[in-house]
């Protein structure tokens, strides 16, 4: 491991990489002043769901999260889902730049220390994909953000806590109001995982959107006997 370690600085002295939003030289992919400019989040937002609020409703949840609880306790999101950083995340998602994780998993890490007194969760886990779409993409993207995100914060990873028992047909592409429904039973706890009794789970991913994906999780941790579900995604979409 510190022979690989010093091989990827060497490359790297060799080969630095270019800032892939604003071209300059750079040894991550994204440079120190895109990564302040774009990617640092600048709301105050409900700490359920991560929606914006104002100022004057900071630590409260908003009215969305106190009409319906969602089965998750908190939100931790690095930035807006929004242009230049969606791209980024597309980039991460379909276009195989791994790359892009650790960096993601940098600024989530900045933004969950960010919060000051924060309980950090026990373990962390992805959200899985399913089998098919595992074999086509050849990676999780959420699992690439999770492990550098564990390793910087010190947390253990569980890495197959989780499993997606029904092939769902992705989000993004169903209509809002059937979102819940698309996946629902689609989690499950793996067999012979750790135990989650009276523990805190931190659940990974790159982006939230309606946050049905996330609260059916929750539900599935939480009645594997998880105390508390936070949510560690590193884009949030703004609401419409």
């Amino acid at each position: 491991m510190l022979l690989h370690s010093r091989f990827l600085r060497w490359v790297g002295a060799l080969l630095p990489s270019s800032c892939l939003l604003c071209g300059a030289q750079d040894q991550e992919p994204v440079c120190t002043a895109c990564s302040q400019a774009y990617a640092q989040d600048v709301h105050t937002r409900c700490p359920c769901c991560a929606n914006p609020v104002g100022i004057q409703d900071a630590a409260r949840r908003c009215g969305a999260c106190l009409a319906d609880a969602p089965a998750f306790d908190a939100t931790v999101t690095a930035c807006d889902y929004a242009a230049p950083v969606d791209g980024l995340v597309l980039q991460l998602k379909f276009g195989a730049r791994l790359a892009l994780a650790p960096w993601m998993a940098g600024r989530l890490r900045a933004a969950l220390l960010a919060r000051g007194g924060a309980t950090l969760p026990d373990l962390l886990c992805p959200v899985p994909l399913g089998p098919r779409r595992l074999v086509e993409r050849g990676y999780n993207q959420a699992l690439e953000m999770a492990r550098p995100l564990s390793a910087a914060l010190g947390i253990p990873l569980a890495p197959r806590l989780l499993e997606r028992r029904i092939e769902t047909a992705a989000q993004s592409g169903v209509a809002p109001r059937e979102r819940r429904r698309n996946v629902r039973g689609a989690f499950a706890v793996a067999d012979g995982q750790v135990a989650l009794e009276g523990r805190q789970v931190g659940v990974v991913d790159d982006v939230m959107t309606s946050g049905h994906t996330l609260d059916e999780i929750a539900g599935v941790l939480k009645r594997a006997g998880a105390a508390r579900v936070t949510n560690l995604v590193f884009a949030r979409t703004p609401p419409h």
